[in-house]
């Protein structure tokens, strides 16, 4: 998808209010519990959240005191950012060139939303790249991902578009799904998410699921009440990380450094 498609789309859709949902509370909790856990390991860290969206965890961050930068492309979510907060510096770019940022001036590097829009290889390894550039010698990238089963099971399947999804050619012999240049998304198995690691020259130190298992039923996390809830969000979190369930969950979160040897 080009930028213009990318800017009308988020210009229309409310991030905010997804990850204020049951579902959405998830996926912000857990990634910023292993955000936090990264940051005990740096003093006054710098953290540059590239895709920054609306500012959730922009925001959030810097109310905490951390020295934020957010980068953006769309304009309307620089100003949604600017409103609530005084404390974020915003810039509005995009992950493959972020020419405005300094080499090796990050600790942190967020990289959310980007890799889930940018469809080719090639653009996610530049983005990579970019990410990499900015980063101290001893950063730290957290990367996010959208799973193809994920995609597969609940549209394909559930939606019954599996056949049509097959005769237009949307899915390979082995069900992985073909993003084209005018798609809104790009999905990924884990192989892929290795693979763009070592083209991208980073070591992982750990991979974990935002959300796991929260996204196939929606509708029932989001009936359950306080005490159900906070029992699920225990659960959710001693299965985040269990390498015979990632390749299943909706979203990934990798983190990665780079690779010094």
């Amino acid at each position: 998808m080009n930028e213009s498609e990318l800017i009308e789309y988020y210009n229309k859709f409310n991030e905010d209010k997804r990850l204020k949902t049951r579902h959405g509370r998830i996926e912000f909790i857990t990634t910023l519990k292993y955000i936090e856990e990264i940051l005990k390991n740096y003093k006054n860290p710098a953290i540059l959240d590239v895709g920054a969206g609306t500012g959730a965890y922009s925001i959030y961050l810097a109310d905490k005191g951390y020295d934020v930068t957010a980068v953006e492309l769309v304009k309307h979510n620089l100003r949604v950012i600017e409103k609530n907060s005084n404390k974020v510096k915003v810039l509005q770019g995009n992950a493959i060139n972020l020419n405005k940022i300094p080499d090796g001036s990050m600790d942190i590097v967020l990289l959310f939303g980007p890799m889930y829009h940018l469809i080719s290889e090639d653009e996610k390894i530049k983005a990579l790249n970019e990410a990499k550039r900015v980063l101290k010698r001893d950063g730290t990238i957290l990367i996010q991902y959208i799973m193809n089963e994920y995609a597969v099971i609940t549209h394909a399947f559930k939606e019954k578009e599996i056949l049509s999804s097959l005769k237009d050619k949307k899915l390979d012999q082995n069900y992985h799904i073909i993003s084209s240049a005018n798609d809104l998304y790009s999905y990924v198995r884990l192989e892929d998410i290795d693979n763009f690691n070592k083209k991208a020259d980073l070591k992982r130190i750990k991979i974990v699921s935002p959300d796991t298992i929260a996204n196939y039923f929606r509708e029932y996390v989001n009936k359950l009440n306080d005490e159900e809830f906070n029992e699920f969000i225990k659960y959710h979190l001693s299965i985040c990380e269990r390498s015979d369930i990632l390749g299943l969950c909706g979203h990934i979160l990798d983190i990665v450094k780079k690779s010094l040897d």
